[in-house]
């Protein structure tokens, strides 16, 4: 194909000329040059790679072709010139089945789905987890995996099996992601799909040299003796944690209260929690939550609405609002085995123990409006809303019952002991 310099000089800028004869050079027009260019598809990651090889009148014709024969050869060999410029000259190639490692399919896989579909805090936390785990196949050839490296590796996580199943679950997402992206080969198995299913199952926690398998919940003693140490802590932190007892919310909801979300209504303050924030943000059925703010809740918030207004409530120096984790903290610091002053009125007590003392101590009123569920599920939204009103109205009756005695404590629509209601036919 000959060269038409007429045609070369007559170009508008923005515009080029093709070569049918070279596929993918081009002599690109600017205001003050040309330039001969090679636009590619990548090897490495399939989008569009544009070369650029020289100016002409500078670089002939005939001198361009023999550039573009030369970039192309490597292109052709799995090498993206571009990238390998990016990278100090460091070739950057293709990756093939021995070269991407379990490292490399772990690292896709954060990058590719967890980042993509779950909070920064999770995602963190998975990627942290993830790559200390694998660290003893790290290096290998992710094709290579076999059944007893699969096995070995979880085993040696059995003495924590909830994380085992958790680390079980995470890798068999990776290779089922690499498998779809054509990273590794099709008929590559996925053993971490296979290896010890159904076999890393928790068998409890030690407290006090003896393994319990039963969600703890508080009884009515313990709720006497925590409730007046609350007052000890700081003001952020007893007030967290009087909203755990009181409204039997999650942690991650109370610390990210907002004041625009409190509205006064006519039976009451009520709390409307957005379903970005709750646990069910991602179901297309779930909708905001709403939780009543009665007796020392409602004290609470009415106080902060005067600090703060529309915003958070809980804020701090550093932040927006107070982490979650920094509530546990400060619990964890003051259990007795610590050096704190102020020590933990039980040693085993944790946040989400009193969210669960409050979400158990109420099925009995959930159970006894069961068959108005079936038929009038209005009405049973309301009435249940007004049992969970009296239920947590009635631990406020802790602190003044108590009188320092733990003998006359009494907690409204409670069981001494809060369990379950046995569901009979």
């Amino acid at each position: 194909m000959r060269f038409d310099a007429k045609a070369a000089k007559q170009l508008r800028p923005g515009t080029h000329m093709n070569f049918k004869a070279f596929p993918g050079l081009r002599l690109e027009a600017a205001a003050s040059r040309r330039s001969w260019t090679y636009r590619f598809k990548s090897p490495v990651d399939g989008r569009m790679r544009q070369q650029k090889l020289g100016e002409w009148p500078a670089m002939a014709y005939a001198t361009a072709i023999a550039e573009w024969q030369n970039v192309r050869a490597r292109r052709d060999a799995g090498e993206d010139p571009v990238l390998t410029r990016r990278a100090s000259n460091r070739p950057v190639t293709a990756s093939t089945a021995e070269s991407y490692t379990v490292r490399k399919l772990c690292e896709d896989f954060v990058t590719g789905h967890i980042e993509r579909y779950r909070d920064s805090l999770g995602a963190a936390q998975s990627r942290r987890r993830i790559m200390k785990k694998i660290a003893p196949i790290a290096g290998l050839p992710a094709a290579s995996i076999t059944r007893k490296q699969a096995f070995d590796l979880l085993d040696g996580e059995r003495q924590t099996p909830r994380n085992a199943a958790i680390l079980r679950s995470e890798l068999g997402a990776a290779w089922d992601y690499a498998l779809d992206a054509g990273r590794i080969p099709e008929d590559s198995p996925n053993w971490w799909r296979q290896v010890m299913r159904g076999k890393l199952r928790s068998v409890g926690r030690k407290r006090g040299g003896k393994v319990e398998n039963v969600k703890r919940v508080l009884s009515e003693d313990e709720l006497a003796t925590l409730v007046p140490w609350l007052s000890k802590l700081s003001e952020t932190i007893s007030d967290v944690l009087t909203m755990y007892l009181w409204t039997g919310l999650r942690g991650g909801e109370i610390v990210a209260m907002e004041g625009k979300e409190i509205s006064k209504e006519s039976d009451g303050l009520w709390w409307t929690i957005p379903k970005a924030k709750t646990k069910n943000k991602n179901r297309a059925s779930a909708t905001d939550q709403r939780a009543p703010l009665v007796g020392r809740v409602e004290m609470i918030v009415q106080r902060r609405l005067g600090l703060y207004g529309k915003g958070y409530l809980f804020p701090t120096a550093d932040s927006r609002h107070i982490p979650q984790k920094s509530v546990q903290a400060v619990v964890w610091a003051h259990h007795p085995t610590r050096s704190s002053r102020v020590r933990c009125c039980d040693r085993n007590y944790l946040c989400h123990i009193g969210r669960r003392t409050i979400c158990v101590a109420r099925p009995a009123l959930c159970w006894l409006l069961s068959g108005v569920r079936t038929r009038w599920p209005k009405l049973f939204s309301v009435t249940c809303c007004r049992a969970s009103r009296a239920c947590i109205t009635g631990i406020d009756t802790i602190r003044r019952n108590a009188n320092g005695s733990r003998g006359s404590v009494s907690v409204a629509c409670a069981p001494s002991r809060p369990m379950a209601p046995k569901w009979t036919k």
